[in-house]
């Protein structure tokens, strides 16, 4: 059922804020998802959204983060040390979303934060997609994933599957490559389940696949994934390897920004608005 945000829930959150009852708050906020509790946070005071997203689990913060308008989200991040912006944000975020926080900091403050990551290969992942640029396929896309060889057998290929699985939030797609990680195809996870566990994963894969370069832009991205009706699309470099992939989550935040450029454009505005503005 769809939560619905009432006046009165936003003064009743208020209330329990002034009394500091942190217990109450958080059986209130519990089952309620992040997007939500963002709105909670834009429609109270600085300090009130301060004192409720230091009382909420890392993890949903996290989330609740990247559902905020920009200048909110850097007054919450203006807040934290670079070590609490390592731990309770960037850790708790897949590397695509972690590297647009990131890129907002100021540049002195950013190779502390990532200093800070205990995850070292996650820490590597974030300043790799920092050098792309934000409009580019690369800028758009996340590290996580899951890849198998086309040369494992099903039995080893679920193995390694399994260990990948604990850093992706949804597995959309399990990609194909070669020994020199180039992308090939992908596998269909039915076939893997009913596939005997000797099988070589190159009699099975299925090899025609869309793709797109790192550094095509993002318009680019979203008119593919639009035409081909696809939830998730792989990147490669230009060698043909797979560096990451983009969902259409991604896309659709794309989607979201380019109208509002259009609609500043088409009102001779020149400063940054929102497509909600009057």
């Amino acid at each position: 059922m769809k939560f619905e945000l009432r006046k009165e829930f936003i003064e009743h959150i208020q209330s329990l804020i002034e009394e500091q009852s942190i217990t109450k708050i958080t059986e209130q906020l519990a089952e309620i998802h992040a997007a939500d509790i963002a709105e909670i946070y834009e429609a109270i005071e600085l300090e009130k959204a301060h004192f409720l997203h230091n009382i909420i689990e890392d993890e949903k913060g996290a989330d609740i983060l990247m559902e905020l308008e920009d200048d909110l989200r850097d007054q919450l991040l203006d807040k934290l040390s670079p070590k609490e912006i390592a731990e309770e944000v960037l850790e708790n975020l897949e590397s695509d979303d972690a590297a647009d926080i990131v890129s907002e900091l100021p540049q002195e403050v950013k190779e502390e934060v990532l200093s800070h990551i205990e995850d070292v290969e996650h820490a590597s992942d974030i300043a790799d997609l920092l050098n792309y640029p934000e409009d580019t396929a690369g800028g758009l896309m996340a590290k996580e994933l899951i890849k198998v060889n086309k040369n494992w057998t099903v039995m080893r290929c679920v193995r390694e599957m399994r260990k990948q699985a604990e850093n992706v939030s949804f597995v959309y797609t399990i990609y194909v490559v070669d020994d020199k990680d180039i992308l090939v195809g992908t596998l269909s996870l039915k076939k893997l389940l009913l596939t005997d566990a000797k099988t070589i994963i190159s009699k099975i894969y299925k090899e025609d696949i869309i793709m797109i370069n790192a550094n095509e832009d993002n318009e680019e991205v979203g008119n593919i994934m639009n035409k081909y009706d696809l939830i998730v699309l792989p990147v490669v470099n230009d060698l043909g390897q797979l560096m990451g992939r983009i969902t259409v989550d991604d896309v659709m935040e794309v989607i979201k920004e380019e109208a509002e450029k259009d609609y500043q454009m088409a009102s001779g505005i020149s400063e940054d608005v929102e497509s909600s503005d009057s």
